[in-house]
């Protein structure tokens, strides 16, 4: 039984360690800051300008556009990588499977950009 509990203490050495640290750095911002409360530190701070409007206005219909195109091609990308670590298992089909995967999608890329999809006027 004690060769069991000595095989456990480095975990419980290192949950010992990660908790002092961890309480270290919560408690610590507390002990040290500075405190000197100003209007202009405790004001709302967004992209560098004070609030202009109401929060829940109408947002131009591009942004939408761009977050979805961004979440297209990230999703590109996540596919990519574990296509990219098993590529030498897949073989050929492998290599057309994701070659038509791209093709698709740069087709799709080509006919937003003829649209004007991506410019800003």
């Amino acid at each position: 039984m004690e060769d069991l509990l000595r095989e456990y203490l480095p975990i419980v050495v290192f949950l010992g360690i990660a908790l002092v640290i961890g309480l270290a750095l919560l408690i610590s911002p507390f002990l040290v800051a500075y405190r000197n409360p100003d209007p202009e530190k405790l004001s709302a701070y967004e992209c560098g300008f004070n609030a202009f409007d109401d929060a829940r206005m109408k947002f131009d219909v591009r942004f939408y556009l761009v977050a979805i195109l961004f979440i297209i091609f990230d999703l590109e990308v996540a596919f990519l990588f574990p296509w990219a670590v098993v590529f030498g298992d897949l073989g050929w089909f492998g290599f057309w499977s994701m070659m038509s995967f791209l093709a698709v999608l740069t087709i799709g890329f080509i006919y937003e950009w003829k649209k004007g999809a991506l410019e800003w006027d």
